[in-house]
């Protein structure tokens, strides 16, 4: 029987459009691959460049190889598309950009296997080429990195997204059950991994770097709207307004910078009214905004009433977790945070 009609190990997912500059080096990572039973689903979205020409060469000189075509729908699509037909039970996600280790495909396939009830496997991930990266993307590249466990994970889902999409490997059955990708206006890989969440799914990151992420201004993540700030914080209302906030009619937010400001928008929107802010800049504290108390961390009481923790920066994110421990909030229970 042939590779071609015996089912493999592995299916590997790519959606690419307009990738001929670096399709060739991240083809050329997945054929260097010491696993070697996988299949390559690639999709082209309505490519304009050579990317139909590179991906029909290397599917006549490689029988893993399959090709397939949306005439230009959108990633969405093309990922659900190319993940129906994915024939392996699992599916890892890979980009026409990037590059993967060649221990890569191997270690995640190891930890599945060992680990049964681990429906999601990451790894850590280096950006490159380093001269184009900012200390921004230095920064999420060290807190995403540091999430190692399944409760480190959700701990800060609600955070940022968690995950680099093309580093991922996951069982497809679980993927399917919560409905495959969705376009909703905003990321459609963060909208799955809280799906996935949601549904009890448990999440892993190998703690070596088997996955490289390029950098350029060109990038989805830096282009598409669905991945600005005020998409992102959507999708998270969305997603706690089904579970952690339904039928709340108040929070308290602890920080009254710009994006506890920004999430007092959005609640209001919803009709969630905030009850009281919690901060640490004395010039804010005895205030009121937007009609309710500015309190310091040492004022904050356990209420019963639920908290957000809206603090952007990265460096005051523990600071904020310590005061709401102190004053009896648990996290995941009645405290999350959101930024």
């Amino acid at each position: 029987m042939s590779i071609a009609t015996t089912i493999p190990s592995l299916s590997i997912l790519m959606p690419v459009r307009n990738e001929e500059k670096h399709l060739p080096a991240a083809l050329a990572s997945l054929s260097a691959q010491s696993f070697r039973d996988w299949e390559l689903v690639a999709v082209d979205d309505g490519s304009t460049d050579r990317t139909p020409a590179i991906l029909a060469r290397t599917a006549a000189a490689d029988a893993r190889v399959r090709v397939l075509a949306t005439g230009g729908q959108g990633l969405v699509p093309a990922l659900n598309l190319g993940l129906a037909q994915c024939r392996s039970e699992l599916v890892a996600r890979m980009d026409g950009d990037d590059v993967a280790h060649p221990g890569r495909l191997e270690a995640q396939i190891a930890h599945l296997a060992t680990h049964p009830e681990v429906g999601l496997v990451a790894t850590c991930f280096q950006h490159f080429p380093r001269r184009r990266i900012g200390s921004g993307m230095i920064g999420y590249q060290q807190w995403q990195n540091s999430l190692l466990s399944h409760d480190a994970i959700l701990a800060d889902i609600f955070v940022e997204s968690p995950f680099v999409h093309p580093s991922v490997m996951f069982r497809k059955e679980l993927v399917q059950q919560v409905g495959g990708y969705r376009d909703m206006g905003w990321a459609e890989d963060y909208d799955l991994w809280l799906r996935l969440a949601a549904a009890g799914t448990r999440f892993a990151r190998l703690p070596e770097t088997l996955f490289f992420w390029r950098e350029r201004p060109e990038r989805t993540t830096r282009t598409d709207p669905a991945y600005a700030a005020h998409a992102m914080r959507q999708c998270k209302l969305h997603h706690l307004l089904q579970g952690f906030l339904k039928g709340e009619r108040s929070v308290i937010l602890a920080g009254a910078g710009l994006e506890g400001r920004a999430w007092y928008r959005m609640l209001h929107e919803a009709g969630i009214r905030v009850e009281a802010w919690i901060d640490v800049d004395p010039k804010k504290i005895g205030r009121h905004l937007h009609g309710a108390p500015v309190l310091s961390t040492g004022e904050l009481e356990h209420n019963g009433t639920k908290l957000l923790m809206t603090v952007g920066a990265r460096g005051a994110r523990a600071v904020v977790r310590q005061s709401t421990r102190q004053a009896g909030y648990v996290e995941g229970c009645d405290a999350v945070c959101v930024a």
